[in-house]
């Protein structure tokens, strides 16, 4: 099964669930509501408005995840390459959902960064509650995988020995375009990312030195995962800052992200013009 949000033309989002061409309005007003509200079993076969899919414009598919829980340093041929020694434990950062959009939204890019990079990924949607979790209980926890790309500041990302500030700007990681149940859908298929239609990263979802149920192991063994949580699970090769000499994004490119079996997002760079809020 396959399941999105989409954006209503009056306003507000509904998640919907994408039968080739048509979605399917649900009960639910994003994905993370329906996951939620264990809501995954009765949306196979729910009955609601129908639209079609090109008519509609898709929000990021979750849109306002709990958690945001992000693996680093996690491709297994990655790594070995580097020269660098496998990892005994996942690296781990978090995100915020201000930083997420739609598979087709604009991806900005800060004036406060010159080093905005890209890093494609196979994201992992929780769909259910879990602490302590075993392997087989964390497979199970799987609602589903989407694809998203962790579009990273690296400028910023280094100031410090913590990468979040680097990892969390506003409206910066495209994530989506669905929600692809474990049923259609295990991590092997290639990830590709490509700018201006350059292809930059390719690498097997499979090559993961910490797989999806091992993720939610360890992570659920320091906190409760909740239904809607997403986990990134790393990059592959490939990145603009490791290149000689360093690539980075710049505006009025494209940017894609793909994931056999899951789809692709698409999302143009823009360049963000500087706006204070908040009182003084």
């Amino acid at each position: 099964m396959r399941l999105a949000t989409i954006r209503l033309p009056e306003g507000g989002t509904r998640a919907v669930r994408v039968t080739g061409e048509t979605v399917t309005e649900l009960e639910y007003e994003d994905v993370g509501a329906l996951l939620a509200a264990g809501g995954l079993e009765r949306a196979a076969t729910a009955e609601g408005r129908q639209r079609l899919r090109a008519e509609v414009e898709l929000a990021p598919v979750v849109p306002r995840p709990g958690k945001i829980l992000c693996v680093g340093l996690n491709y297994r041929t990655h790594i070995l390459e580097m020269g660098r020694e496998l990892p005994t434990a996942p690296t781990v950062f978090t995100k915020y959902p201000e930083a997420l959009v739609g598979p087709e939204d604009p991806v900005l890019l800060p004036p406060e960064s010159e080093q905005v990079d890209w890093e494609g990924e196979l994201a992992v949607i929780v769909g259910a509650t879990v602490r302590r979790a075993s392997l087989a209980t964390a497979e199970a926890a799987i609602a589903g995988y989407a694809v998203l790309n962790d579009v990273t500041m690296r400028d910023w990302q280094y100031r410090t020995l913590q990468w979040l500030p680097g990892k969390s700007f506003e409206a910066s990681t495209p994530f989506g375009p669905e929600l692809v149940t474990p049923d259609e859908f295990s991590p092997g298929p290639e990830l590709v990312t490509a700018v201006d239609g350059e292809e930059v990263q390719r690498a097997g979802t499979d090559d993961l030195v910490f797989g999806p149920a091992e993720l939610i192991a360890y992570l659920s063994t320091v906190l409760t995962l909740r239904p809607g949580d997403v986990i990134a699970t790393g990059t592959p090769g490939g990145v603009g800052h490791a290149r000689k000499p360093a690539r980075y994004l710049t505006p009025g490119q494209t940017l894609t992200t793909t994931v056999e079996g899951l789809g692709t997002l698409r999302n143009p760079t823009v360049a963000e013009t500087a706006t204070a809020t908040g009182a003084a």
